[in-house]
């Protein structure tokens, strides 16, 4: 199915679709009722926050904020950078940052704290993929797709060198593809 950069498939496009459902289900379930922000971080998160916000049935408004700590590489800096902010104040509001993978934790903890600093109602951590093995910082999601292993992924808005991001399955890409 897929070309020699990708190693196999990890998870697949119905698992993805079926979790989504759930990971909406959930979140809506624990609102209350409420109304809730959706926050899309750029660009990794964008194909897992639509499927996302269309298996939520509540009122939202959505943004989308750009921060990286990655640079052009594949292992973080430490340093984190604002690329986009919010266009939308949060205040008084439940935020949902929706991220595409929680790796070494360090950009999702400096983003959370920077946003709580604007006084939201409440805010949360919606993650498609999570690798503890690779945590810098002490940081869970509160809602997590799927729990990984150290291993290089693409697919479902996960990219390497920006390509690969429409793929419709979580893919381990082959190791000589990052390692040249």
């Amino acid at each position: 199915m897929y070309g020699k950069e990708i190693a196999r498939v990890l998870v697949s496009k119905e698992e993805i679709d079926a979790r989504v459902k759930e990971l909406g289900r959930q979140i809506v379930e624990d609102l209350h009722g409420e109304s809730v922000t959706m926050v899309c971080t750029l660009r990794g998160a964008c194909v897992f926050f639509a499927d996302l916000i269309r298996a939520m049935d509540c009122d939202m408004e959505i943004d989308f904020i750009a921060v990286s700590s990655y640079g052009g590489g594949t292992t973080t800096s430490g340093e984190v950078k604002m690329i986009k902010d919010l266009s939308s104040p949060i205040e008084g509001k439940n935020v949902v940052i929706v991220e595409d993978i929680i790796d070494s934790g360090v950009t999702l903890s400096y983003l959370k704290r920077m946003l709580e600093a604007r006084e939201p109602k409440s805010i949360k951590v919606c993650t498609l993929l999570d690798k503890p093995s690779r945590r810098k910082v002490d940081f869970k999601g509160d809602y997590v797709g799927f729990e990984i292993e150290n291993e290089y992924v693409v697919g479902c808005g996960l990219d390497y060198d920006q390509h690969m991001r429409n793929l419709p399955d979580v893919c381990v890409l082959a190791p000589e593809v990052y390692t040249k």
